[in-house]
């Protein structure tokens, strides 16, 4: 986009190309001279141009004095490249203006937009009327905005008249009000032709029958973008009170349309708190900005800047990413202020307030951002049931196989069916979900056999669907006390000073790693036990019995947290995603279980569950699935969202096999597995010692016991009814498995009465123990990255094979994996995928 330096320079480029007498040259160049005083200067000028109608071409006998008459007539817009050859000047705020005349020089905004000398002169000069409305509007300007406040800004922020489209469905010209009207969202949802204004009648029994303005149509043409002086900025955004940290302009908002108040000043003091605006009635959940200065949020947009992929598919805007920035953000804030609903062209396109033929591009610009961010998954997403496809006809013409009903081929299908496929789910149990399984047979307490808790709720998707769906998420606080076996309860003082200490061995374990390749990689336990040992020859610290049992417990949590005993997973890798932006806030529990939101992701899909698929061949055009029994499926594109153990295990036979690499990649990843025991008593017997807490911890009491019951959660955080629920991870897992579930349930109860000793533990009324290690279809619960491995295995998982074959689930997610989040975004990026290609 041209600035105004770049337009004096065109423009006096432009008259150089001319031939000019010395008068011309040393007062038609100069900006002093053509806006001193806004008389005619009678210049003499070759023309090259076709005369105006009506005229015909004078004959080389003609007068000079005939010419100098002629050139009073009018005056081509100098701006290169623009089609105006008899510019109007849409101000008409001198007395003097010169309409569709001549003046001493015409200001472009933009092709079929221009403005006389002597409206500039009425506004700019001191002593003219027009001045202390410019000067009052540059104050505002100044003191909101970080633009320059030129004449030009002026003119494009308050004196253009507003343009609005006819919403009749056989009509939806455009139309020009005329300036004394102000646009509002409500007046362009509604607006008609001929629609009567401040008791305005208007003639003519069907004003839609009159043309359409001949400018309208170049508005569509790429050049016409390009010969935009000025970037269109939105007064009255829905994204305003998101972005009240930032200067406006900086947004794609106007300085003069921005509620804020704020000087600069104070804006520079808000971009160092980086603290996110409370908006009255949007979950608080939802923060699809960064903050100035603020980083490392998930699923958060830069409000100023473009991402690489939205570069990627709109590099027109490269250059100046104002209209993008102003559209995006204004759609985005939308979505989050209403995503019960889909968002629709029609629903954004009365908010885009801005003066000027620009609003028109802006509007048609808007369906293209909105088609993108729909396919992405960053709008119109979650559990909405869509009642016309959500992308264009020419996205219809694919079918899909999604090989798996868990959390990703869910999001996957939902998505896929949603932008207008034919989708088709195989499904090998009895049951929906996969790793999300909720039991409900504890006195009604929905107690998930697999996941139930959300880690970090701020723009979480399940939080998305949460709101949707209008389900209560119980955040879990951060108090746990620790009980020794006995019931003793650990000073905290000891729990922190332990959590310390754990957390720096961690630390030098990550400055270890700093340096190491893929293949001087080590156990994680053998590494944290070499620093622990060193650390104590090293400082002569003797930790007590207490602090070494604490330190056992957390070392406990470290291996629910991977799912796996220590000696298996990666020092290098373990934590690998945290080197991505992870969800922040807070933690909660979905009372309702995942299967509350998962089965409204169902809802309308065509699953065809006891569907085990044996054999997948994408040696052709089509792809061939063939289930167990035989029976087989054919489909442009298959999606395959099983366990990451059942990849290992090649249940699942390819044709032609899968490539090397990525067979490598699947099994540089590790299986993790833990185990659940929930019980149900007949009185909460717990109450008065954990005095509300959502849970508390068991300290080992010793090392070989680790990991047995190591954190009960209280299931019903209301307080009526009385479920606890526990884990096995890690080193104890090998101890449960063989037993009976009520020989589990059994050592979990002389645990319990432990920690209770100085009370009545009673018998529980009813219980379950999991068993996902037997479970044919998953045989694990989350993947964590081997010694030797890396996380990039989890992209390489994630790639597709020949643009047939797709790979979701947690194992395919490296910024997100070991949870439901992690699963149901991986669904949303191979539907986007795969309507892409």
């Amino acid at each position: 986009m041209l600035t105004d330096a770049d337009y004096t320079v065109n423009a006096s480029g432009a008259r150089r190309a001319k031939k000019r007498t010395a008068m011309e040259s040393s007062s038609g160049d100069g900006q002093s001279s053509l806006r001193s005083s806004g008389r005619q200067v009678n210049v003499r000028m070759k023309r090259c141009n076709n005369p105006p109608p009506g005229q015909t071409k004078r004959k080389a006998t003609d007068t000079e004095e005939e010419e100098d008459q002629s050139e009073k007539k009018y005056r081509k817009c100098e701006k290169a490249g623009c089609s105006a050859t008899y510019p109007v000047c849409f101000a008409s705020a001198s007395e003097r203006c010169a309409k569709n005349g001549y003046t001493s020089r015409w200001y472009h905004l933009s092709c079929g937009e221009h403005f006389c000398n002597e409206c500039f002169d009425h506004y700019y000069r001191s002593h003219k009327d027009g001045y202390e409305t410019y000067a009052s509007w540059k104050r505002v300007w100044t003191g909101n905005g970080k633009s320059e406040p030129s004449l030009k800004a002026f003119m494009a922020d308050q004196q253009l008249p507003y343009w609005v489209q006819c919403t009749k469905p056989d009509c939806g010209k455009w139309r020009q009000l005329t300036k004394e009207i102000q646009l509002t969202a409500s007046l362009a949802a509604t607006y008609r032709c001929g629609m009567k204004f401040n008791n305005v009648k208007t003639e003519g029994p069907d004003q839609c029958s009159l043309p359409e303005d001949l400018r309208v149509a170049e508005v569509i043409d790429s050049w016409w973008h390009s010969m935009l002086i000025l970037p269109p900025l939105f007064k009255d955004s829905p994204a305003n009170p998101f972005l009240t940290a930032y200067y406006p302009d900086c947004v794609g908002m106007s300085p003069s349309g921005s509620t804020s108040n704020h000087s600069h000043a104070e804006l520079r003091a808000e971009h160092c708190r980086a603290v996110p605006p409370q908006i009255p009635g949007l979950c608080p959940y939802f923060q699809p900005f960064y903050q100035p200065n603020e980083c490392g949020k998930a699923l958060c947009v830069r409000p100023d800047m473009m991402e690489l992929d939205e570069l990627y598919e709109f590099p027109e805007f490269s250059r100046d990413p104002t209209m993008y920035l102003a559209l995006r953000n204004l759609i985005l804030a939308s979505w989050h202020r209403g995503c019960k609903e889909v968002l629709t062209p029609q629903n954004c396109a009365p908010h885009i307030i801005v003066r000027g033929l620009v609003r028109v591009r802006c509007v048609q610009e808007m369906d293209r951002v909105l088609l993108f961010m729909t396919r992405k998954g960053l709008i119109n997403t979650g559990v909405l049931s869509v009642k016309q496809p959500l992308l264009p006809e020419r996205y219809h013409n694919k079918n899909v196989i999604v090989i798996g009903a868990g959390a990703s081929g869910l999001a996957a299908a939902r998505q896929l069916q949603n932008f207008g496929m034919q989708v088709v789910m195989l499904e090998a149990s009895e049951r929906i979900g996969g790793r999300v399984w909720d039991d409900t047979s504890l006195g009604g307490v929905t107690v998930g056999r697999g996941a139930q808790i959300v880690n970090g709720c701020v723009n979480n998707p399940i939080a998305l669907m949460s709101e949707q769906l209008s389900i209560n998420m119980h955040k879990l606080g951060e108090r746990c006390d620790l009980f020794q076996e006995g019931g003793s309860a650990t000073d905290p003082a000891i729990d922190k000073r332990m959590d310390f200490h754990f957390n720096a061995i961690l630390d030098v374990v990550s400055e270890w790693r700093k340096d190491k390749s893929q293949n001087q990689d080590t156990p994680l336990g053998e590494k944290i036990q070499e620093v622990y040992k060193t650390f104590l020859q090293e400082s002569g610290v003797q930790f007590s019995q207490l602090e070494e049992k604490v330190l056992q417990f957390h070392l406990s949590n470290l291996e629910y947290a991977c799912g796996s005993t220590l000696d298996q997973v990666s020092a290098r890798s373990w934590d690998h995603n945290e080197f991505f932006a992870q969800f922040s806030g807070d933690h909660t529990l979905l009372t309702e279980g995942y299967s509350s939101v998962l089965n409204r992701l169902a809802e309308g899909l065509d699953i065809r569950i006891k569907s085990p698929v044996q054999a997948i061949d994408y040696s052709g055009d089509i792809v061939k699935v063939t289930s167990s029994n035989g029976t087989q499926w054919t489909a442009q594109k298959v999606l395959v969202t099983v366990p990451l153990t059942l990849l290992q295990k090649n249940i699942i036979k390819f044709n032609p096999p899968l490539p090397e690499r990525k067979l490598k990649a699947i099994h540089s990843l590790g299986a993790g597995l833990i185990e659940k025991v929930a019980l149900q008593f007949p009185f909460r017997f717990w109450d008065g010692k954990i005095q509300g807490a959502d849970y508390f911890g068991h300290i080992p009491p010793s090392p070989d016991k680790r990991g047995m019951f190591g954190v009960f959660y209280d299931m019903d955080p209301q307080g009526k009814r009385s479920v606890l629920m526990s884990v096995i991870t890690g080193e104890a897992l090998p101890s449960i498995r063989d037993m009976e579930d009520k020989d589990v349930a059994d050592q979990c109860m002389k645990v319990l009465r432990e920690l209770f000793k100085e009370q009545e533990v009673p018998e529980p009324v009813n219980y379950f123990v999991t068993r996902w290690s037997r479970d044919m279809w998953s045989q694990m619960s989350y993947s964590f990255v081997k010694t030797g491995g890396s996380g990039e295995a989890y992209d390489v998982i994630a790639e597709d094979v020949q643009g047939k074959v797709f790979f979701a689930g947690e194992a395919t997610n490296r910024h997100f994996p070991q949870t439901v989040t992690g699963a149901y975004l991986s669904g949303v990026r191979e539907a986007s995928k795969i309507a892409a290609l």
